[in-house]
């Protein structure tokens, strides 16, 4: 199996340049040690990490100028952890999560070619038992609700790492699970609220989804 093409890019958040390297598009695979396949990973789904949504670009633009000083965070789903890129760039205390095998490995590479401080990686499955994460004070992530079954496994995830007090922020392109995971999280004690975020415009398409915030 030929390995898979990558694509290098730069992406500019005010005078802030985040340097890249992706699967050059979701037609990608390589998995010849069968890893992903173990995990239950799909080949159509196996490049799903590798390349950079809108709804992750939103998030690093949302990360980028969020408060956080003195906050322990953690990207959930990271994927290819563009705000993760972003947030530790900024100093911040960082850490990542994703449940893809090879996303540890282009975590590395990215933070090389940003010259930054390793962030923290943790191979995570929602619906796992103990993983040594601990606890944090602001959870974020980006188009995670894919399938109805994430609802209750995010909302049981973020409760198991959210300190006693805590914001998420999820960018969410609208795949029509939202509003039962916002009801999951309210009986868990959180508020909620959501709105559109601003256009960006070095996206192709407007971006139709939410920014979906809790806190308690």
């Amino acid at each position: 199996m030929s390995a898979p093409r990558l694509r290098y890019r730069t992406i500019e958040f005010g005078q802030t340049d985040i340097h890249v390297r992706t699967l050059r598009d979701t037609q990608q695979f390589s998995d010849d040690d069968g890893a992903a396949l173990e995990c239950g990973i799909s080949a159509a789904n196996w490049p799903i990490f590798g390349v950079i949504w809108d709804s992750g670009r939103i998030l690093a633009e949302l990360m980028f100028l969020h408060d956080v000083a003195g906050k322990r965070i953690l990207e959930v789903g990271c994927g290819i952890a563009l705000a993760s890129l972003v947030l530790n760039q900024r100093l911040a205390d960082i850490t990542a999560t994703d449940y893809h095998p090879e996303v540890a490995g282009f975590l590395d590479v990215n933070v090389s070619l940003n010259n930054g401080r390793a962030i923290p990686f943790v191979r995570a499955d929602w619906g796992g038992g103990e993983n040594g994460l601990g606890r944090f004070d602001l959870l974020i992530g980006s188009d995670i609700l894919y399938e109805p079954v994430h609802v209750s496994l995010l909302a049981g995830f973020i409760e198991r790492h959210a300190a006693t007090r805590c914001d998420v922020v999820l960018v969410d392109p609208g795949r029509g699970h939202h509003a039962r995971f916002s009801k999951r999280m309210v009986s868990l004690g959180f508020s909620h609220s959501q709105n559109r975020p601003a256009p960006l415009a070095d996206l192709v398409h407007p971006f139709r989804g939410h920014v979906l915030r809790y806190n308690r």
